[in-house]
């Protein structure tokens, strides 16, 4: 089964899309893995990619295509994947579609965590990240045994600028306007599934399963 999860920064699209496939047994898959990955390999990608990052700039939607692309050719996205947060517009939608075709695979569903503004705005902005091993954690929901210490390595945790509230509510406005448009070619094309993502983690991945279940079920079609 091939699965998109989408959702608006803070609906807990990595935590959700990790567990779902350890749940299904499939490849999680994460453009963002995948490009520090190719960095950190030094590939001919990675390189290009590596350059744009230094220069504070995004990377173009053609080196994250070619890196995903080489991605899906692995032995083991065969029995399928779960892509994270990818696509983010209409038009990595099409380019997906696209070497998806020529791969003859395609997306079975596409589940968008659905959640609403303030929950977000209390787990980013009580979100903090370990400097030395990235691992997450919350001043509120998940504290760090230690104050500002990651319970994993001892490295330093800090806030990302990006977590700041203010910064946060312009983040979601930014989004809102992009993804509506590719929800709605989702819907169109009778892929899109809504899940509620305000709740326990625990519980949202419950739903999430019992959807995708669902989904290979002739008898609830």
């Amino acid at each position: 089964m091939n699965i998109i999860l989408l959702g608006p920064p803070g609906a807990g699209k990595g935590t959700q899309s990790k567990q779902l496939a350890k749940s299904l047994n499939l490849p999680h898959i994460s453009t963002g893995d995948i490009l520090r990955e190719n960095v950190k390999l030094d590939t001919e990608l990675g390189r290009k990619a590596k350059d744009y990052m230094n220069k504070g700039g995004l990377v173009p939607d053609e080196l994250v295509t070619k890196m995903l692309n080489s991605r899906l050719g692995l032995p083991d996205t065969k029995k399928g994947f779960i892509l994270d947060g990818y696509p983010r517009n209409i038009s990595q939608a099409k380019t997906l579609d696209s070497i998806l075709s020529q791969r003859n695979i395609k997306i079975d569903t596409v589940i968008y965590l659905d959640s609403s503004d303030g929950v977000i705005i209390q787990r980013l902005s009580g979100r903090l990240v370990c400097r030395s091993c990235n691992m997450l954690f919350h001043k509120i929901n998940m504290p760090p045994k230690k104050t500002m210490v990651c319970d994993a390595c001892g490295g330093q945790l800090y806030q990302r600028d990006d977590d700041k509230e203010e910064t946060i509510k312009n983040r979601l406005i930014v989004y809102k306007n992009e993804v509506s448009s590719l929800l709605d070619y989702y819907k169109n094309k009778g892929s899109l599934l809504k899940v509620s993502a305000d709740g326990q983690a625990n519980d949202v991945l419950k739903e999430i399963i019992e959807l995708v279940k669902g989904l290979n079920d002739p008898s609830k079609v």
